[in-house]
């Protein structure tokens, strides 16, 4: 038996072929979304998924403001933040996390998307890394129209 046939191939910086993705989020449930996100920012949906390496694609989502959150979640769901002083816990819902995305200055950062899609990446500088390669809008236009996204239709 030829044992060599056995090894474990791992993907190294130059076999790692990094696409662009773009999702449509209308009518998708944040959740369930946001999970599928994860899963293409860290690669483990390439069969040469290597833990430690940045193998994951680029994702654009447009139309973020049209995703849904089911029963009253918008505006009863809390997260919480804490600034590290005495009286410092400030709680806040993705009511307002979806107000506050129409007045971001850096175009991409929806405060929605990143705390949900933060949460289910690792807590590591791998995760931190990852997380930049996610770009979420608003509206159904977006700026890297020059990468040749593909579509990918997360709704079937």
């Amino acid at each position: 038996m030829d044992t060599l046939s056995y090894k474990t191939q791992s993907a190294t910086p130059a076999t790692i072929e990094k696409k662009w993705v773009v999702i449509d989020a209308t009518d998708l449930v944040l959740g369930r979304l946001c999970s599928e996100v994860a899963k293409i920012l860290r690669g483990k949906n390439k069969p040469s998924f290597t833990p430690n390496m940045d193998m994951g694609d680029n994702v654009i989502i447009v139309n973020a403001d049209k995703v849904i959150l089911n029963g009253d979640k918008m505006s009863k769901r809390e997260y919480l933040r804490y600034t590290g002083y005495p009286g410092g816990q400030r709680s806040f819902t993705p009511g307002d996390l979806m107000k506050k995305s129409y007045g971001v200055t850096v175009k991409g950062k929806h405060p929605l998307f990143i705390k949900v899609v933060k949460g289910m990446l690792p807590k590591t500088k791998l995760g931190a890394k990852q997380l930049t390669n996610l770009h979420v809008f608003n509206g159904p236009d977006h700026p890297f129209g020059d990468k040749n996204p593909e579509v990918l239709d997360l709704k079937k």
